[in-house]
């Protein structure tokens, strides 16, 4: 049942009110009330959520959902009716049945009847034995050790699905439509295709969509949230959530409704198409998106228009995350003031695990000085240091109270100034993320239909040309120019480009761009891989893969391994690498005094 033809000459308009489990609580009615949308989305899903799903579901088998979209939507739920307004969701998590019924008791309350449809298919927990002994080793997609060699066995283990069950549900007649572990960019291809009538070898247009959906489906990050130049975000209310408008050729209009903050300029829009990406070439179960071919135009004030992007056919495997849970953790924190910081942490250590029994009873210990301190500070808080104790262990209770109890000994028998950033605390349990894939026909999506009906949704399987399927970028890549021995200076490489980082499981990825022509050709010159290992040292062993793209003036870099087994393993203070950019723009690198004078070098 898609929109009448009159409907479907026009861009569909998707507007998206969560980029995360926990997010803005009113964002679903400020999108509905706030400007005229097609399609209210939510991603409420990542690689940690499906462990947090997990552990709820622990509790009360009826769970295992994101429950906040509940509370979110039963204000809207009418308005959505009346105005014909689908929502499509991945609250569903690990139970989207579960969450159809919830909605549909919703419903009942508020006297009202909406179509409900949702998604399965999704979960290969039961499936593991039985897709190993077939051949499919599941190999972890960074180590390529095969599943059969990980330690213990896996609590999730979820494909990511693709957006033509949406369309299905959509095609007949559904107001909601609950998914599970669909990819982000689901949620928009789906209802585009829907709504525009497209075929499966659509694939431009499809990659198109998909270039959109992930533009938005982290909400506020597409309108001036985590943007490096603050300068440029003039209004600095809460920034409005992103809405897309698809036209039938695959473009968009990326903008935000009217009387909202923040910002939709191509500068914040570059920043969200190089948030936790890998290769240009990004991957999805319905078609390829080459993110090297889009072109971005600021079209009016908050208007960004994508087009040009070029689609190839989808892989023959469909990506699935497992989570396993790793053990137990606790970290402790203590301060350090004043002088004698380095002696001061040494002597902690050795104090505290001589209390403990040594450090080779734990399966990990983690320590960190992070030097805040100043010499001569002027207030006593610069004058601090951190030192930041973690251990793990399968074993609950030699990393619960019986390690952060030990740390509080040394109040009167350490060094000077002793005391910590909280009170002593109990362990908690952390999961260990392994990515793999699995062939795209192993998996049956189904969409389960207003009418009970149960819709097997086949995967998109297209032989490429042979050779690969050739793809024309809007700038072909050319050699780096050799730059002239110009003036050298210090400056911080933030002055000629921003950054967006983000996890990519136990990677991280740094996308930086400028905004002209001659910075960005200084940059692709200047900046190797071997060039950022240098100013990130906690690199300093990893391998650091370098992807160009030139039609957004861009860089992107993936450090594999930074944050260890993902994120909930992770034990940096940063475990999803947000920071990770914006460190690397402060750090001082000898660049063209003609540059920053907004010459040409």
């Amino acid at each position: 049942m898609r929109p009448d033809t009159s409907s479907a000459r026009r861009p569909v308009r998707i507007g998206n009110s969560s980029g995360f489990f926990g997010d803005r609580p009113e964002a679903a009615r400020e999108m509905v009330e706030g400007g005229p949308i097609d399609v209210l989305t939510g991603d409420y899903l990542a690689e940690l959520t499906m462990l947090i799903l997990w552990k709820a579901r622990q509790k009360d088998p009826d769970g295992g959902y994101a429950r906040t979209v509940l509370d979110q939507l039963e204000h809207v739920l009418g308005t959505c009716l009346d105005r014909g307004i689908k929502i499509v969701n991945n609250a569903g998590g690990l139970n989207p049945a579960g969450l159809a019924g919830r909605f549909t008791a919703l419903a009942e309350r508020l006297g009202l009847h909406p179509k409900i449809a949702h998604i399965t298919g999704d979960d290969l927990l039961p499936r593991l034995d039985d897709l190993t002994a077939a051949g499919h080793p599941l190999a972890h997609l960074d180590t390529g050790r095969p599943l059969a060699q990980a330690d213990g066995k896996p609590v999730t283990a979820n494909a990511y699905l693709g957006g033509w069950g949406i369309t299905a549900a959509l095609d007949a007649g559904a107001d909601i439509v609950i998914c599970p572990r669909v990819t982000d960019a689901s949620l928009v291809t789906g209802p585009a295709a829907w709504w525009h009538g497209w075929r499966r070898d659509d694939f431009d247009r499809l990659a198109g969509a998909l270039a959109a959906g992930h533009v938005i489906e982290c909400g506020p990050q597409a309108t001036g949230g985590n943007y490096s130049y603050l300068h440029e975000i003039t209004d600095r209310r809460y920034p409005g959530f992103p809405v897309a408008e698809i036209a039938g050729d695959g473009s968009s209009v990326i903008t935000k409704h009217d009387g909202t903050g923040g910002l939709v300029s191509v500068g914040t829009v570059t920043a969200q198409l190089l948030y936790e990406i890998a290769e240009p070439a990004y991957l999805n179960p319905d078609v390829v998106a080459h993110f090297d071919t889009i072109t971005l135009e600021q079209q009016a004030p908050h208007r960004v228009r994508l087009s040009g992007t070029r689609g190839t056919p989808p892989p023959d495997t469909l990506k699935v995350c497992l989570n396993f849970l790793g053990g137990y953790r606790n970290t402790m924190t203590l301060v350090l003031t004043g002088l004698d910081i380095e002696e001061k942490a040494a002597w902690a250590q050795d104090e505290l695990f001589d209390i403990l029994g040594g450090r080779e009873q734990f399966d990990e210990v983690d320590v960190r000085l992070l030097r805040y301190d100043r010499p001569d500070a002027p207030g006593n808080e610069q004058a601090v240091a951190h030192l930041r104790i973690t251990v793990k262990d399968r074993d609950p209770r030699k990393v619960g109270r019986r390690f952060s109890n030990a740390t509080m000994e040394l109040a009167l028998g350490g060094y000077a100034g002793f005391h910590t950033t909280t009170p002593p605390s109990a362990e908690s349990a952390y999961g260990v993320y392994w990515p793999a894939v699995v062939p795209a026909g192993e998996v049956s999506q189904v969409a389960v239909l207003p009418d009970g009906t149960r819709l097997g949704i086949p995967a998109t399987v297209e032989a490429a040309p042979p050779g690969g399927t050739a793809v024309r970028r809007s700038e072909p890549p050319e050699p780096p120019p050799v730059l002239r021995d110009d003036p050298r200076v210090l400056a911080p490489l933030g002055r000629i480009c921003a950054a967006r980082s983000g996890d990519k499981g136990g990677n991280a990825n740094i996308g930086l761009w400028t905004r002209a022509e001659a910075e960005y050709r200084w940059l692709r010159t200047y900046l190797t891989a071997e060039r950022l290992r240098d100013l990130l040292p906690e690199a300093k062993n990893l391998e650091i893969r370098r992807f160009d793209l030139p039609n957004l003036r861009a860089l992107n870099f993936v450090i594999v391994g930074l944050l260890g087994e993902g994120v909930a393993s992770s034990t940096r203070p940063d475990p999803q690498a947000k920071g990770l950019g914006e460190y690397v723009r402060s750090r001082l690198v000898a660049m063209p005094q003609e540059l920053l004078d907004g010459g040409t070098p």
